[in-house]
């Protein structure tokens, strides 16, 4: 439709030889290169390739929305959740891609996916969501998509929620999670092979976030040192991964290190600032991502299951922000 539209000609004339296209974490669901492509093409006689540079490709990208969430519990006498309130501001993706999956009411299932679902227990949920139109970016999903934002986000909350009862992170969560064996088992698996409740250094420490994302239950554990400048040097990654029945083990352990590894760098250093309506960064020098020398070793660890299979790609990505934090 883009290349007919581009060209001015009925669609019914527009042929498409699909291709193999290798990694582009969603980006090339978008049309853009093709209406440019095609404008090129027409204004002369022979075919034409179209490749952009990298600093094209990361100036005129499409960028995961800004969002603010708020929180707030309502606990009891004993520090459990009676009751639980997110508020999410932010850009509609879908708004963009695909207007037509907006309901009415304007409400972003991929904006509130995890939050409207927590697997804690909690007898009382409200969850609003406040769209906010994008002001100048384009905006899009980014590896992980919905499950990576509100998992980043109520991960951190409930962790602060634990250590305001004075309860160990850990235990404050199991208790919470009788209605999911499942999550229970990841989580206190990836606990005991990261050696949790065992006495650390000084300067070290132990984050821990547990979620139920695309079909798979994952716990992932992060040991740090922090340094007096405060810088912080990464010592272990740990995952239980509970993705149902698995037919390629090897494959479920190279998608969790890469995916969480992928998201470290986001956690990290990945920042796109835009001064004067341009983005600032324009390649892998200001752009960073996690170099080798950065990458602590992850490991990983697979629940025997007979469940149906679910998601692992995106997993590891939406569950090691949170933990980090």
């Amino acid at each position: 439709t883009a290349a007919a539209e581009a060209a001015g000609r009925p669609v019914e004339q527009v042929i498409v030889n699909n291709q193999l296209i290798g990694g582009a974490f969603g980006r090339r669901l978008e049309v853009d290169f093709i209406s440019q492509a095609v404008a090129i093409a027409a204004q002369v006689d022979y075919p034409i390739k179209l490749t952009w540079t990298r600093e094209e490709d990361t100036t005129h990208d499409m960028y995961r929305p800004h969002y603010i969430d708020r929180f707030a519990a309502a606990l009891d006498a004993e520090g459990r959740l009676q009751g639980w309130r997110h508020t999410i501001a932010g850009a509609s993706v879908l708004a963009r891609f695909a207007p037509e999956a907006v309901p009415e009411n304007g409400l972003d299932g991929d904006a509130v996916e995890v939050a409207m679902h927590p697997i804690y227990a909690m007898p009382n949920l409200r969850v609003n969501y406040v769209p906010v139109p994008p002001r100048a970016l384009h905006q899009s999903w980014w590896r992980g998509v919905g499950p990576l934002r509100s998992t980043y986000m109520l991960e951190s909350f409930i962790d602060e929620v634990a250590r305001s009862v004075e309860q160990d992170p850990v235990d404050y969560r199991m208790a919470l999670l009788g209605n999911h064996p499942r999550a229970q088992g990841v989580l206190r698996l990836a606990a005991e092979k990261a050696g949790w409740g065992e006495p650390l250094e000084a300067g070290h420490g132990r984050g821990v976030a547990v979620q139920e994302v695309f079909g798979s239950f994952l716990a992932t554990v992060v040991e740090l040192q922090v340094s007096e400048d405060k810088g912080i040097r990464l010592k272990r990654l740990v995952v239980a991964i509970d993705c149902g029945q698995v037919m390629n083990p090897v494959s479920v352990k190279s998608q969790i290190e890469g995916g969480t590894l992928f998201g470290l760098s986001a956690a990290l250093f990945n920042e796109i600032t835009v001064r004067e309506g341009r983005v600032e960064q324009t390649n892998f020098h200001d752009y960073r991502q996690l170099r080798i020398s950065d990458a602590p070793p992850v490991e990983t660890y697979i629940v025997e299951s007979r469940e149906a299979p679910g998601g692992v790609g995106e997993a590891g990505t939406a569950m090691i922000a949170p933990a980090l934090v």
